[in-house]
This record gives structure tokens, sequence and C-alpha cells, in this order.
């Protein structure tokens, strides 16, 4: 429940909570009238009821059409921090055909029927299969706290309906059956069930008979999905002010949806290659002696690693943007010494700025206007870390502008290389947790309050900071990471999952959310690898590490008041089987980075769960565990404390065994035996998986060539794709063409004949290669590389930008 006395303006949950039916009714509902105009103009239609309701359907591309209802008539302008129109170029027209009872807008992929009484929508493929049927459809109630309406949606669920989606969600990922709130939280130490959490993406998937759709809810209020907890048949969602913006985005796969969400809301640019790397966080290394050995200790146990964090403890008094020279005496020769030896360094910064006169950041604040302020225009006042605080209002274009010129003396002067945004929710230590309702923001030109700002407040924090990076670095690719996020969010950095617990639970609830963080389009996540509260043990710790070297965003992290969580902390035989896992990560990396430059171009998730891979098989709707990291690797941690084993599915296709290159069918469980050693991991028939040399940190020059592991195909099989990206790994040099992207084809040809074809784009060379053949039970006969014949054998060397190779077997 809502606290009831957060400065008299909250309510109870069943208030805070539309109830589709129930004792608690006391609200009237309204509905469309009848319809009462149509305008059209190319790709948009105004449709004008008889008492005042209009809806705006705009078709963005054959498969997306926006659905914007307004209950007095005022649609508003196009503002979103979340949807990018101009992603759209060519936008097709719409058709219109009319009857006595029903309007029908279509474009070559979907059709919108609309009943002219009431504006109930049936949504249709070209195929005339229904894909989504409004019950109530689109009505309001008055909002008797707040003023305003809350605007709600209903629609019927379909037979075997499945819904997945809505980001931060820390139960399984099938919805079917539960209600979820978006109202970003700090939520220490949550569990499977707590909700909400710190993240705010309203937008979800739908599955029904083979077919997949997506809902985009672009609405920043309070909001709520039922996906028929209440009514057994019916899932709505709605929001506690602000317009009902709905995108319906048509599959037909769930893959399909997942690309065309991508376009509609963007995607990151290529991180650094560093920050693909391990990363070692605590609350907090309090020293410079202290951190200074934590890098120290990296070195002597041959463990790689990238990135060394600071906490809120390397400030003057929690204030942002200082040095506790006591502890810290020479930041930026400690930070450049630590950058001599492989080590890049990461600093924490919250929103809550310290109430103190002689503070250069408060004062710039107070001088340029840029908190938050209440209804009344006094300044708002919360508690965190500092004690009393301000809270820049990031809403603000000129505050964002402000904020980013903060980062001179971090970034340009003393050499951080990333920046962590933290309590974004943002976190206030009053009895609501956050800001009261009536805080007023700019919202870049939209003045509101905070029931409108909350859910972005954190996304418009770490668009600041990243620009603050970009101004700095110079010219380098920032990096940055952010706890709460809105929708589009990834445009501006990664995110990691909050403070979870040191569990076998949580290790289960690390791989869900992952998974699901980016089905909703957020792909750059980890958690805190081995959990941020209370202490694990060697064998949690190992199989933590695990799974987490498998997610774009690797890190461990933990409180430090409940001992250490470094990778040698846990004695033999746990730190040999940690050491190997994390230079498996960075052999690894050009494997992640391909998978990243993917993401970035077309959309594809780097996390696939299995529903992503085959919405068709009703076997996928269930599995939480199992994902596909990349095009190739199909991994299942290990979560159950003492297992040397476990049952997990495999989707359809034919894969081998990585660890012992057993050839495996596909479309059934399997049980796999898994040491300590081991996870099950397993690569697709066909597929080559590119490994680069152990390095100490991911930037390290070494000698050794890059290997090609070639999981030879099979005979019957379709060909096999498998790309590597490669650049600098820091600049923007690849959008002047230093980059070299290459497509791997490779076909069974015959029993005894395989080969390889490759092109390539870019004009940057790639480093030299070694294949390796995985699956032969003998050397091949013949070797053919681009026409020339050379001697055959299990493994060898290739020029960096080979045309063929035929191997007969």
């Amino acid at each position: 429940m809502e606290q009831s006395d957060q400065n008299s303006d909250e309510t109870t949950f069943e208030k805070e909570n539309y109830m589709e039916s129930g004792k608690a009714r006391e609200a009237v509902e309204h509905f469309p009238g009848r319809l009462a105009n149509i305008a059209q103009d190319g790709c948009e239609a105004i449709l004008s009821c008889d008492n005042s309701v209009k809806l705006k359907l705009e078709a963005m591309e054959e498969g997306i059409v926006r659905l914007k209802f307004a209950p007095d008539g005022h649609l508003g302008d196009n503002f979103s921090y979340a949807a990018l129109p101009e992603n759209f170029k060519d936008r097709p027209e719409l058709k219109l055909n009319e009857d006595a009872h029903h309007v029908r807008i279509s474009t070559e992929e979907l059709s919108v029927k609309i009943a002219r009484n009431g504006l109930r929508i049936t949504i249709e493929n070209s195929a005339g299969t229904v894909l989504s049927e409004d019950e109530k459809g689109f009505h309001w109630e008055p909002n008797k706290t707040y003023g305003g309406n809350i605007v709600l949606y209903s629609r019927k669920i379909q037979a075997r309906e499945h819904f997945f989606g809505l980001g931060d969600k820390s139960c399984h990922p099938e919805m079917r059956g539960r209600r979820f709130e978006l109202w970003g939280s700090d939520t220490y130490a949550y569990g499977q069930e707590t909700d909400p959490l710190y993240k705010n993406i309203p937008f979800f998937i739908g599955v029904h008979h083979g077919l997949a759709y997506g809902i985009f809810f672009d609405n920043t209020h309070r909001s709520f999905f039922d996906f028929g907890k209440e009514r057994q048949d019916i899932s709505s969602f709605w929001a506690q002010g602000g317009l009902m913006d709905v995108y319906f985005i048509n599959g037909p796969t769930v893959a399909d949806v997942v690309r065309r969400f991508a376009k509609l809301t963007g995607v990151p640019e290529m991180p650094p290659r560093w920050a693909l790397g391990y990363h070692q966080c605590k609350w907090s290394y309090k020293t410079e002696e202290e951190l200074l050995g934590i890098a120290q200790g990296f070195l002597e146990h041959n463990i790689p690693c990238d990135a060394l964090y600071v906490d809120i403890d390397y400030m003057d008094g929690y204030r942002c943007f200082t040095w506790n020279f006591e502890s810290f005496p020479k930041p930026g020769e400690m930070i450049r010494g630590l950058e001599e030896k492989g080590f890049k360094t990461v600093a924490i910064i919250d929103p809550g700025i310290k109430v103190d006169p002689d503070y250069w950041v408060y004062q710039e604040g107070i001088e340029g206007d840029h908190f938050c302020r209440q209804m009344d225009g006094d300044l708002y006042t919360g508690q965190v870390w500092p004690g009393a605080c301000h809270f820049p209002d990031y809403t603000k274009p000129e505050t964002r502008e402000w904020w980013s010129t903060l980062f001179k003396g971090l970034v340009e002067e003393d050499g951080i290389a990333g920046i962590w945004n933290d309590m974004n929710e943002p976190a206030d230590f009053n009895d609501a947790k956050t800001f009261p309702r009536h805080i007023r923001h700019d919202y870049d030109g939209h003045p509101c309050s905070h029931r409108r700002a909350h859910n972005v407040y954190g996304t418009q924090m770490i668009r600041a900071t990243r620009e603050g990076l970009m101004k700095f670095n110079g010219g380098k690719r920032p990096f940055a990471i952010t706890r709460s996020a809105y929708a589009g969010a990834w445009r501006y950095a990664s995110a990691w999952t909050g403070d979870n617990i040191s569990s076998w639970e949580h290790l289960r609830i690390a791989n869900m959310q992952c998974q699901r963080l980016n089905l909703s389009g957020y792909s750059f996540v980890g958690s805190d690898i081995g959990g941020f509260l209370d202490a694990p043990e060697g064998e949690l710790f190992t199989r933590w590490i695990q799974l987490g070297i498998f997610h774009p965003f690797c890190r461990v992290h933990s409180s430090g008041e409940n001992g250490n969580q470094e990778p040698w902390s846990f004695g033999e035989p746990y730190t040999s089987i940690i050491r190997k896992f994390i230079e498996f990560r960075y052999r690894l990396l050009p494997y992640i980075y391909s998978a990243f430059r993917q993401h970035v171009d077309t959309g594809v998730p780097i996390l696939r769960p299995l529903v992503y891979l085959d919405s068709t098989d009703n076997e996928t709707f269930h599995r939480a565990d199992e994902f596909c990291c990349g095009d190739h690797l199909i991994v299942c941690p290990m979560t159950e404390k003492g297992a040397t084993g476990r049952w997990f599915y495999l989707p359809s296709g034919r894969f081998y065994d990585y660890w012992t290159d057993k050839v495996v069918a596909g479309g059934d469980e399997l049980f796999c035996e898994a040491s300590l050693e081991q996870i099950p991991l397993h690569v697709r028939a066909g597929a080559i998986i590119p490994l680069d040399p152990v390095r100490q940190y991911s930037w390290q020059e070494v000698k050794d060539p890059r290997e090609y592991h070639f999981f030879v195909p099979l005979m019957g099989d379709k060909p096999v794709v498998s790309e590597l990206y490669d650049d600098s790994g820091d600049y923007y040099d690849y959008r002047e063409g230093d980059f070299c992207r290459a497509y791997y084809e490779c076909e069974r040809l015959e029993e005894n004949l395989i080969r390889v074809k490759a092109r390539y784009e870019g004009e940057r060379s790639l480093p030299r290669t070694r294949f390796h053949l995985r699956g032969l039970k003998a050397e091949p006969v013949a070797l053919t590389i681009d026409g020339e014949k050379h001697e055959p054998a299990m493994c060898f060397e290739v020029d960096s930008k080979f045309s063929e190779i035929l191997l007969e077997i």
C-alpha cells in the first residue's frame, strides 16, 4: 500500500488502482460517444465523436499503428521522451472503408476495425486473423484525488494467449494471470514478487495462435497492467493521468515485434570495448590504498579485469563532484596509474545535491534555478546520503546542459572513464521513498507535476550525465550506467538490476530479469553478480559468475558490510574456476562485441529468451532459465545449491555440447551433467565462434592469434551465418569506415564436403586467425583456401580476409 501521509496527497491502494470490477468501485466510467466525423490525411486519420472524444490513428509503417485517444478532444503535441517518429521516413497512406456500423482503416499489414458507437477496436493482420479485440476498449474516469482523468483500456484475452515484457520485473517472464505497476521505486532487497521495481518500460508482447504483437503504452504517469488477474478473460492497462497513447506493433514473430519496437524507441551506440569486460565494484572501496590493493589482487591472481568502481565514500561528505582528499589524496594520479595497469575507473554520482552554501555545485544550482520546486514555488528539500538535499530538474533542457558541465573535473582533469547514476528513481529517505506528487517539473516545455515526471526522472538524469562524459572524455565513446529508466533510456546508458540479495533465488531472478529487459528493449544490462546484500558462499558466487559472463554488463557489486566479493575471496577450488570463466568472458569478447553491433544495427537483443527464438513452440512459453546469447550460444545456468546436473530445453535445431562436441538434437528437454567447473552450454551446428587470446584487460595487446572455433555443419541443415564485427574499440572512427564486419556462411554441401563462404564490409583489417574444427572425428582429407590447396589439419591459419574454405572430410 502507498503511504497515506505523504504531504496529504496520497490515497489508498484501491483508489490508486483502477478496478475493472469489485466492491471498491466509486468512480463513473465514461466512454467515447458515436462517431461524428472522420478526417484523413495520408498516414493519419482523426475520428471525432459527438461527445468531444477524439481518436488520432497514425501509421508509422505498415506494421506499426499509433492510437491516441483524448477524452476532451485535445490531442496535444507529439512530444515523447521515448518514441522517435523521425525514424519513420516514408509512412504508408491509410486505406479507409466504411459501413453502417464500423470504419475500417488499413495498412498492407494491419486492419483496424472501429465501431461507430464507442470506438471499440478489433485489429487483424492481412490474413484476417484477429490479433487484438477490445472489451470496453478506451474509457476513462475522473481522478478524484488529483483532478483530470484516469485513462483505461481493456481487451479480450485470446485463446491460449501469453504475455511477456514490461522490462524490470522479477517474477516468471510469462505474465498471464498477473498484475503489474510501473512507478520507479527504490526497492532495497526486493524479492521475486516485489512490484514495482526500478525501471518503467510500458511495453509488452502478446502471443497467440503462433502470432505475436506488441503494445507500447507511451504514458509516463503511474500505470498498471492486468493480464487476467482480476478477470481471467480480460487484459487491461491504465494510467493515472495523461492521454491514452498506444502503439500497436505487428509481428508476426516475437523477433519482428522486438525489432520494430527498437526502431520506434531507438538503440544505443556502440560502447567502448572495455565496458564489456569484467568490472569490480563495492560499497565501498573507501581509500586509495584499498582500491590500489584490489587492482594488485587482480594482477597477482592473473584474473582479467577492465574497471574498478568508487562508490559514495570517495566524496567529501557525499557531495557529488568532490573528492575526500584524506582518503584519496591524489585522485588524478591514482586513476592514471590504474589505467597504466589496465584498469579504468568508474565513479558514482547521485542526484541529491547537499544543501550547503559553501558547496560550489549547490551555489551554481541555486544561481541557475536548476532545482525542483514545490507547487508554491519553494525549493523542494529531501533527505538522502548527504542529509538535506535539493534535486536538479533533469526534465529542463537548461538543467541538463548545466549538469553536463559539472563533469569537467572528474572526467577531463582526473580521468574518470565512466559514470554510474544511482538513487535516480528518484529515491528519497522520506516515508514515501520518493518526491511528493506535487513537485513541479519543466518536462521540456510541458510543465507538469511529479506525477508525470517521476518515471522519466532517471532517464533524463543519465541523458545529461552521458552528455557530460562526451563533453570531456576527449572524443571517446561514453560509458554510463543507470538504476532507474523509462523506455528509450537504452539510448544513453547501460543498466543493472538494483539491490539484490546473495541467494540462489536471486541468481534465478537475475537470469529472468536480464532476459526480460532484453526482450523489452534494454540489452546492455546485468545484475550485481554474487548479490549486493548478504554474503554468498563460494559455490553460489561461482555459479553466478558462470551466468554473469554471458550478460552484456558484467559487474560484481556488493555491500562491504557483508564481507569481500573479489574473485579470490573464496579460496580454492573456487578461485581457479572463477578465473577460468572470467577468462572465458574475455575470450568471448569478439563474439559479444559482434552481438552488440547486431543490436545497434537491427534492434535484435543480445540475450534472447526461448520464446524470442520460436514463439510457435508452446514449450518456450514457460521456460525461464535457458536463453541464447548472440546468434549461436544456448546457455542454461545452474541455479540450485549442490546440483551437478540439470534438465533444460533446447530449441529446434541441432547443436554441439560446447565442452564435449557431442551433437544434440533440439526441440526436447534434456539432462546435462554440469559439475562446478561447467554449466550447460551448447552451440548451434554450423556456427563459428570467435575466441580471443586471454588478456589481463580488453585493450591489452597480445601476440597470439584469434581463434575461430568452427562447429561443423551437419548434413541436411540449412546454411548458418556467423557474424564478426571489429573496430578500434574506443572512438568513433568506425563511422568513417574504420571497421570490419565479416559474414561467414557455413554449409554441408555433401556428406563429405563443407564450405565456408566469407564476405566483408568496412576498411579495417582483421587479426591473424586460426581455425579450430569442432565436431569432426578425424582430420579432414583435403583443405582448399581461396582456390589453393593446403595441408589438411584440425587446426590451421588463414588470411584475415579469406573468401572461401572447402573441407573434404
